[in-house]
């Protein structure tokens, strides 16, 4: 039974909670309640610049997660979907799960869908640590997931290869509120992809996560995430990541598609030695807007921080960065930084950024920077001199501007985003089928940093 955002109430939080165990039909009736009482931000510094409200409760329409109808893959999928058939992936199209192929049960590894892992204790602490009264839409999630997965990997595991998590918005205009779950054992390392897709719609339709990641001791793990929706579609998305002592996250986010992406990003940084490095890129067109906060909570000593966020903004798109680094008592010796930055490629695009610092002992080094700008006329003026055109020039800017973000990614990384960039610059849909034009970006980006493969190559086609 489907109905709209706005007429969420008890009576359907009863509905989508009707088997699951008491304690959780509690905690999503107490997170309802919190969902109904808070604003759209709790901060009134924030509260003038976001753009949150261009989500219509009206247009959204959630889907109990009961259907039992057969999942309808989009014509636009089934490329990308038979190449992921022989990888570590789960594919969920709207709020069911289409797919789960685990190619690492021998190592113990668990992937399955929300639903199926809440009698999990990690299910249930990675739920209970979310708490419904920091932010409206986490408490939705909170209240009301219809969906979502969960990965974990055990202690002293090391995988090979990327476990992918799929998700595509339905074609029957549903939206889907997903609770995703990532934990990693102690001394254990993982990959994960996330690609985020959606078909084209002619109403508003909502992919709304929240996404809880725990990093035990010792381990890496690295995620990408690929935000790919149609522009009809909005995306709000709240992670929280929680890192053991010598932990290592390194997180890549490229956020290409939707008209509004409301980005929460909270990393705490719990054991002694644990760091988190953030790399975001968001390019923007037509009305688009980003609306992108991330906060870096120092709880031990001797933790490391580190969050870049670069827009690159044309026509009337816009972006807004909030960031904060928070340093608490017992956080001695910590190291942190914190960077907005935005190039506008055209006059009616717009970025604000909000960085801020609260340190709350000594003997720690912080610091963060912001900066906003037109494009440069004289670079542009200089490159056309050498024989390109305007938008070569302008791409070419754009690329050095994204150079210095670039060398923290793995080579596929990069060519994943050079690829999108290229693809939104050009018009075409928004994928990473691996067809010839990406070939050529993954081969350039094997070698770009890599002098020893350079001078082999030099040698082979002499």
């Amino acid at each position: 039974m489907s109905q709209k955002l706005s007429n969420l109430g008890l009576e359907e939080i009863r509905t989508i909670s009707s088997s699951e165990p008491r304690w959780l039909q509690d905690y999503r009736m107490d997170s309802l309640l919190a969902y109904n009482k808070l604003p759209i931000e709790t901060s009134p510094l924030y509260n003038k610049y976001t753009d949150a409200k261009r989500m219509d409760p009206d247009q959204v329409i959630l889907d109990g997660g009961t259907s039992t109808e057969t999942i309808q893959i989009p014509a636009f999928l089934e490329r990308r979907l038979a190449e992921l058939e022989g990888e570590t992936a789960i594919i969920q199209i709207g709020t069911s799960t289409m797919r789960i192929n685990n190619n690492c049960t021998s190592e113990g590894v668990i992937l399955s869908s929300v639903r199926d892992a809440v009698g999990d204790d990690h299910t249930r602490r990675a739920l209970e640590s979310s708490s419904p009264v920091d932010d409206k839409f986490a408490a939705l999630n909170n209240a009301a997931f219809n969906s979502g997965s969960f990965v974990y990997v055990p202690d002293n595991t090391e995988l090979e290869s990327p476990i992918y998590l799929l998700v595509c918005l339905p074609e029957d205009g549903l939206s889907v509120i997903s609770r995703n779950i990532i934990t990693i054992g102690r001394a254990s390392k993982a990959t994960i992809v996330q690609e985020m897709y959606s078909p084209k719609s002619d109403a508003q339709q909502a992919y709304l996560e929240l996404l809880n990641t725990t990093a035990g001791e010792g381990s890496q793990l690295d995620i990408t995430t690929l935000q790919m929706l149609d522009q009809s579609a909005v995306n709000f998305s709240t992670r929280q990541t929680s890192l053991a002592q010598d932990a290592s996250v390194n997180w890549y986010s490229g956020l290409f598609g939707a008209m509004l992406s409301r980005y929460r990003i909270d990393y705490y940084l719990r054991g002694t030695g644990a760091s988190a490095n953030d790399s975001e890129v968001v390019f923007g067109n037509n009305e688009q807007s980003f609306d992108i906060q991330t906060n870096v909570n120092h709880e031990s000593p001797a933790t490391e921080g580190r969050v870049v966020e670069k827009s690159i903004l044309r026509d009337r798109s816009k972006s807004l960065f909030k960031g904060m680094i928070r340093i608490m008592e017992n956080a001695a010796k910590s190291n942190s930084f914190l960077s907005g930055r935005s190039i506008l490629l055209d006059p009616d695009a717009k970025s604000d950024a909000i960085p801020g610092l609260e340190i709350f002992t000594n003997d720690v080094k912080a610091t963060h920077s912001a900066s906003v700008a037109q494009i440069d006329e004289e670079q542009i003026f200089y490159l056309k001199s050498r024989c390109l055109s305007h938008e070569e020039a302008e791409r070419t800017i754009v690329e050095g501007f994204l150079e210095p973000l670039s060398r923290k990614m793995s080579y596929q990384v990069r060519a994943w985003i050079a690829y999108l960039i290229e693809s939104k610059w050009e018009g075409r849909e928004l994928g990473i089928n691996t067809d010839e034009e990406l070939a050529k970006f993954v081969e350039v980006e094997e070698t770009r940093y890599n002098e020893d493969v350079e001078i082999e190559q030099h040698y082979k086609y002499r």
